[in-house]
C-alpha cells in the first residue's frame, strides 16, 4: 500500500509540475505572438526519447483528431525528414512548441533563418545540444566567443587551394580503386555503397587533413599495430553512440559491470584516443625533422599546440594556441564533419543517379566535354564540372546529413524579421531550431516539385544548358534567397570544410561517371521501373543515426522489412 501511495504521489506531483510549467511557458509563448503547439514532453526529455525509440508506435498519437496529437509530429529526433514542409504549410513558417521544460521556436522562414545564422553573438549554440561533441575535447563546433575566434583562426587557414588540389587528387585515386572493386563484382553488384564511400571519405580526410596516405583496401580499415580495433571501426562506434556520451562520461564506459555493448564503446573510445595520440606524435616528429610537407589541418593544430606549450613554459598565460585536448577535440569534430557527412552525400547521390539514369547522361555529357578542353587537374576541371556540383546540391537539399540547426537566443531579448516583414521578439535564452529540411523543400522557394530530385533546377536554364566548345559548362547557377539553402549553415559559423566536401564529391562523381554507369541489380521478373521504385524506397527509408541522416539499408534492412538493393557498374556504350 505504501508503495502504491508513493508512486501515486509521484505521478500526481509530476502531472501538477507538467501542467504548471506548460501554463507558465504558454503565457510567455503568447507574448511572442507565433502559432503555438503544446506538447506534454520536451524533445530532449530522456524518458521520452527512450520511449519513442523503444516503442515507435507511440508516435501514432499524431493521428489524434482535432489537432490533439500535433505535438507528436514534431518531438522525435529527425521528424522533419518525414514531415518536410507539411507542418509549416498548416500552421506557418515559424511556430512555438510549448513544453514543460522550455519553449522551442522552429523556423522555416529563409530571412529569419539567415538572420539567426549571421548574428553569431545574438544566437549561440546551446551547450546542452553540443556537449557530447566534447567527448575528446573542446573544438570549433562547440566553443563560443573568444574561444571560437581562436579555434577558427587556427584551423580555417588549412582549408585553402593547396588543400583543395590535394583533396582532388586523393579523391580521384580512392574513387578509382573503389570503382575497380565494384566493377570486379560484375552484375552481382554491391550493397556496400555506404560502407565503401565512408572508407573513401575517411582516406581522403586522413591524407589531406593529417598527411597520411592509404590504399583503398587497407589503411583505416586494417587493425594497426598495438590496436585491437581499426581506426574506422573505433571512429564509427564513437560517432554512432555520440548521444551516449551526453549521458555516461567516457571514463566510466569500461567499467566491468556495464553491459558488453557499453564496454565495447569504452574500448572504441580508448582506441580512437590512442590513434589520435599516434597521429599527433608522428606529426610532431615530422615537424621536428623538418620533413613537414604541405601544411594541413594536423600541422596547423600542432603548431598552435606548440605555441601554447611554449607560452606556459615561459610563465605566460596563452590564449593563442591549443592544448593537446583541444587538438583531439578538433580531430574528432573534423572526422565527424569531414567524412561521415560527405560519405553519406556521395552514397545518396549514387542511389539517386541509379534511379534517374537520364541524369547520368546529363552529367557525363559535361564530363566528356570538360575532358576534351581541359586537363584533369583540379584547377582546370573542378570549376567547370558544375553539373556534378548541382547533383551534390540537389542531394543535400533533400537528403542532407543535418535536418535541424539548433541555436539559442542570448541572455537578452532578440528581434527577428520574417519574410512577411513581421517583427518577432524572442525572450532571452529561447531555444531556436532552424528546420533545414523544411527550408529545403519550401514550395515558395523551390516550386511545386520541391520534393522531386531534379539537379537541373540549379541552373537558370532548367535544362542545365548545352555544353559547347566555347562554353563547356553552358550554364549559370540560380540565385536563391538567403537562408533558403543551408547544408553547411551560413554566416560567420559556416562550415570551413565546405569547399573540401565539394571538391571531394565532384572528383568522385567525375571519376565514376567518366567511365561507368551505375544501375540497380534487378531480381527475376523485375522491370527497370521496379528497380527505380526500390531505389527511391531505399533513400526514403532513412532516419537519424546519432546526429546525421543515413539510409537504413543495408545496415537496418531487417527493421524496415525491405530487401537491400544492390548496385552495379556497366561501361558506357
Amino acid at each position: 500500500m505504501a508503495i502504491l501511495l508513493f508512486f501515486g504521489t509521484f505521478i500526481l506531483a509530476y502531472v501538477v509540475w507538467t501542467a504548471s510549467s506548460i501554463f507558465r511557458n504558454y503565457q510567455i509563448a503568447r507574448r511572442i505572438g507565433l502559432p503555438i503547439i503544446i506538447s506534454p514532453v520536451s524533445t530532449l526529455n530522456p524518458f521520452w526519447i527512450l520511449l519513442w525509440r523503444g516503442f515507435p508506435a507511440i508516435l501514432s498519437l499524431k493521428h489524434l483528431p482535432f489537432g490533439l496529437g500535433t505535438w507528436a509530429r514534431c518531438t522525435s529526433m529527425g521528424w522533419a525528414f518525414q514531415d518536410k514542409h507539411k507542418l509549416h504549410d498548416e500552421i506557418g513558417p515559424i511556430f512555438t512548441l510549448v513544453t514543460p521544460a522550455a519553449n522551442e521556436v522552429t523556423i522555416a522562414d529563409p530571412e529569419a533563418a539567415h538572420a539567426v545564422l549571421t548574428r553569431r553573438k545574438d544566437y549561440i549554440k546551446p551547450a546542452v545540444m553540443y556537449e557530447q561533441l566534447n567527448v575528446f575535447g573542446r573544438n570549433l563546433n562547440t566553443v563560443e566567443g573568444e574561444d571560437w575566434q581562436r579555434h577558427r583562426r587556427l584551423t580555417a587557414p588549412s582549408f585553402n587551394e593547396k588543400t583543395s588540389s590535394l583533396v582532388w587528387e586523393e579523391a580521384r585515386r580512392q574513387a578509382t580503386s573503389m570503382v575497380s572493386l565494384w566493377a570486379q563484382k560484375g552484375s552481382q553488384g554491391t550493397t556496400e555503397v555506404v560502407a565503401d564511400t565512408a572508407t573513401l571519405a575517411l582516406h581522403v580526410l586522413t591524407c589531406a587533413g593529417f598527411g597520411e596516405t592509404y590504399s583503398f583496401n587497407e589503411g583505416v580499415s586494417q587493425v594497426a599495430k598495438g590496436h585491437e580495433m581499426t581506426y574506422r571501426d573505433s571512429l564509427s562506434l564513437c560517432l554512432a553512440n555520440i548521444i551516449t556520451f551526453a549521458i555516461i562520461p567516457k571514463r566510466y564506459l569500461s567499467l566491468s559491470f556495464f553491459p558488453r555493448k557499453l564496454r565495447t564503446l569504452g574500448q572504441a573510445v580508448q582506441e580512437f584516443q590512442q590513434y589520435m595520440e599516434e597521429i599527433l606524435a608522428r606529426e610532431r616528429a615530422s615537424g621536428a625533422k623538418g620533413k613537414s610537407e604541405t601544411p594541413n589541418l594536423m600541422s596547423a593544430l600542432v603548431k598552435a599546440s606548440d605555441e601554447d606549450s611554449q607560452a606556459k613554459e615561459s610563465g605566460r598565460h596563452s590564449k593563442l594556441g591549443l592544448t593537446d585536448e583541444e587538438i583531439f577535440g578538433n580531430l574528432f569534430a573534423y572526422n565527424l564533419a569531414g567524412h561521415e557527412t560527405t560519405a553519406n552525400t556521395v552514397a545518396y547521390a549514387l542511389v539517386m543517379l541509379a534511379a534517374h539514369p537520364h541524369y547520368q547522361d546529363w552529367v557525363r555529357e559535361e564530363i566528356m566535354q570538360v575532358q576534351k578542353t581541359s586537363a584533369e587537374e583540379y584547377g582546370a576541371s573542378f570549376p567547370q564540372l558544375q553539373r556534378c556540383l548541382a547533383v551534390m546540391y540537389e542531394t543535400l537539399r533533400l537528403y542532407g546529413s543535418i535536418v535541424f540547426i539548433p541555436r539559442a537566443a542570448s541572455l537578452e531579448s532578440q528581434e527577428l524579421v520574417n519574410r512577411g516583414g513581421t517583427d518577432i521578439v524572442l525572450p532571452p535564452s529561447t531555444s531556436v531550431n532552424l528546420n533545414v529540411q523544411a527550408l529545403h523543400t519550401d514550395p515558395k522557394t523551390w516550386g511545386s516539385d520541391s520534393l522531386s530530385w531534379r539537379p537541373s533546377r540549379w541552373f537558370t536554364d532548367s535544362s542545365g544548358g548545352t555544353p559547347s566548345e566555347d562554353k563547356p559548362t553552358g550554364q549559370t547557377f540560380i540565385s536563391l534567397p538567403k537562408g533558403s539553402f543551408i547544408p553547411w549553415a551560413d554566416g560567420p559559423r559556416v562550415c570551413p570544410g565546405q569547399k573540401f566536401a565539394q571538391v571531394e564529391f565532384v572528383a568522385v562523381l567525375n571519376t565514376l561517371l567518366g567511365k561507368h554507369r551505375v544501375k540497380p541489380v534487378l531480381e527475376t521478373g523485375q522491370t527497370e521501373e521496379d528497380g527505380r521504385k526500390a531505389l527511391l524506397g531505399m533513400v526514403d527509408d532513412s532516419a537519424i543515426f546519432a546526429i546525421t541522416l543515413q539510409m537504413n539499408q543495408p545496415r537496418k534492412s531487417y527493421m524496415s522489412g525491405l530487401a537491400p538493393v544492390y548496385l552495379y557498374l556497366t561501361d558506357w556504350n
